[in-house]
């Protein structure tokens, strides 16, 4: 397996395809709130490969000088338990410290908070519902 980041259409479309398997044909989620108007040609996105398929993902947003959020973590449910998940965020992370940014948050769903408490995310905040989904931010100091 191999990870690739960066904004070029082909890593776009990789992620679109885990996150519609994943958020919208495995989840339900409607397909109109899962691909907004944050996908565009300059947003960041990690996909692991294995070979030519893309099987996880994620994607970078700036939210100011300081902030980068990081969101629509994905993995195919045959891929979970590798750890890819982490892989993708990792990746994005040491991006973002590349680039000077000193934090990172994420809107997590309720259900993930654990996952990203492992990778040191800490929660700020009180739960709340976003897309018919309970969530939670969790915020990281680089």
């Amino acid at each position: 397996m191999k990870i690739e980041t960066g904004n070029e259409s082909y890593l776009r479309a990789a992620s679109c395809y885990v996150r519609m398997n994943v958020f919208v044909i495995e989840r339900y989620l409607a397909i109109v709130d899962e691909f907004d108007t944050q996908d565009t040609a300059e947003t960041i996105y990690s996909v692991i490969f294995d070979e030519f398929k893309p099987v996880a993902t994620a994607r970078l947003l700036i939210e100011n000088e300081q902030t980068v959020r990081i969101g629509r973590v994905a993995t195919l449910k045959e891929y979970r338990g590798q750890n890819l998940g982490s892989q993708v965020v990792s990746v994005l992370e040491a991006c973002a410290i590349e680039r000077g940014y000193q934090q990172s948050l994420v809107h997590a769903e309720l259900t993930a908070e654990i996952f990203y408490q492992k990778m040191s995310y800490s929660r700020i905040g009180e739960p709340y519902t976003e897309d018919g989904v309970d969530c939670i931010t969790l915020m990281k100091v680089f």
